[in-house]
């Protein structure tokens, strides 16, 4: 039996909806979730728009006295993994003790918890400073609390490396299962919204201005102008294909390849850097670029990063470029930092198990050069998906998803 690592569940808090199937039935559909926040004021930041959960309770997904504990978007880990791990229908318990661990990816921490203890320090002096404020805030917080709220004693780690780091702790995933590990907890949540937060993502230049939501998030098109800030994420559950379906599990796709490059925090260089990765990817996978049924984009909407991306699958696909789908559900509800990636992954899982390639909403004349799927999905057979993600600093890294061979006959 293969020894391949599979994707057997997963679980979503995404501003488009929470679960697999309210997530899947807005990209399907092209639904849009870009408004105002509702629950700061962003725009005194030049933030006009983000992608926000709505109707996320805490207490529906953690226990209250770890919920005071802890930041939201180590809430938005714990609900995604508890999701996951009921929609593989795998019990941690019934896993041999170290047999199953938790990965995640982190781009901002708990910074909504660290900014008002902070506010509490100014105002009112040290002694007002929760004692969680060490541990809150802490970039691992998500993998330490699933791994205590799950019982999972195997591999757990978390991985800063912005939001290339959620398809690079995918690969770090299957590396555990190659080790050793038979079954992973891995993805990425972010809650990157506090006023100091907002501060910090305008440094790089790339945010959208835009108050109309049908405009604000535009990649490959003339009127790219930067990106929608979001929240949320996702957690997959990842395991040896043969001990998967040895326990009756169901591979929705098998986790083929991956590659990962640093071309610094130019733009423009990140066309070889990205070209690189996937080829990388692909060789890892034991593909060609002519197996590439479709293309999730990482999808900056920024001029130059939109350029270097297209350049990248122009030379990775040749006369192809123009013929193979791609896709970016992200611009229906905005990109998730080191949440994004795990978002896309999710989706490329369902685009392979059901034929179908969700469209880029509020995308319609798009530059010609790309066979960008728009306004409404487009059935597709397809057997080999390509993840594109690079970080605001520079990391590229690409991930290849294939279909599962079905199982044979002993």
């Amino acid at each position: 039996m293969s020894r391949a690592a599979v994707v057997t569940g997963s679980g979503v808090v995404a501003p488009t909806g929470i679960g697999v199937d309210a997530f899947w039935s807005a990209a399907v559909d092209g639904r849009s979730a870009l408004r105002p926040s509702v629950r700061f004021d962003s725009d005194p930041y030049g933030v006009a728009l983000v992608g926000e959960v709505a109707d996320f309770e805490a207490a529906d997904w953690v226990e209250p006295r770890i919920a005071v504990q802890t930041d939201r978007f180590t809430h938005f880990a714990l609900a995604a993994a508890s999701m996951a791990l009921r929609d593989a229908g795998l019990d941690p318990a019934t896993v041999p003790p170290f047999g199953i661990g938790v990965m995640t990816a982190s781009y901002s921490g708990g910074v909504e918890f660290g900014q008002r203890e902070i506010e509490r320090l100014w105002r009112d002096g040290p002694t007002h400073v929760g004692p969680y404020q060490s541990i809150a805030w802490f970039y691992a917080a998500g993998s330490g609390q699933i791994s205590i709220g799950h019982g999972l004693r195997g591999p757990s780690g978390v991985l800063v490396a912005d939001e290339a780091g959620g398809l690079d702790v995918v690969a770090a995933a299957v590396d555990e299962l190659r080790r050793g590990a038979l079954a992973m907890l891995v993805g990425g949540a972010e809650a990157p919204f506090s006023p100091f937060a907002l501060c910090c993502q305008r440094g790089h230049g790339l945010l959208s201005a835009s108050a109309e939501p049908t405009a604000a998030y535009l990649p490959h098109t003339d009127a790219a102008a930067g990106f929608v800030p979001a929240e949320g994420g996702a957690m997959l559950v990842v395991e040896r294909e043969d001990v998967a379906r040895r326990h009756g599990r169901r591979g929705l796709a098998v986790v083929a390849g991956h590659g990962a490059t640093f071309t610094g925090t130019d733009l423009v260089r990140s066309a070889e850097g990205l070209c690189r990765a996937a080829r990388a990817a692909l060789a890892e996978a034991g593909a060609r670029p002519e197996d590439v049924d479709v293309v999730f984009l990482d999808a900056l909407a920024d001029r130059r990063g939109d350029d270097a991306e297209a350049r990248a699958l122009r030379e990775l696909l040749g006369v192809r470029a123009g013929r193979v789908p791609v896709t970016a559900p992200k611009t229906g509800y905005g990109r998730c930092y080191a949440g994004a990636a795990p978002l896309d992954v999710v989706a490329a899982v369902l685009a392979i198990d059901r034929g179908v390639v969700p469209p880029t909403p509020n995308v319609d004349r798009h530059r010609p050069e790309l066979d960008l799927v728009t306004r409404r999905a487009r059935e597709v057979d397809v057997r080999t998906a390509l993840v594109l993600a690079r970080g605001l600093t520079g990391g590229n890294s690409a991930l290849v998803l294939r279909r599962p061979e079905p199982a044979r006959q002993e």
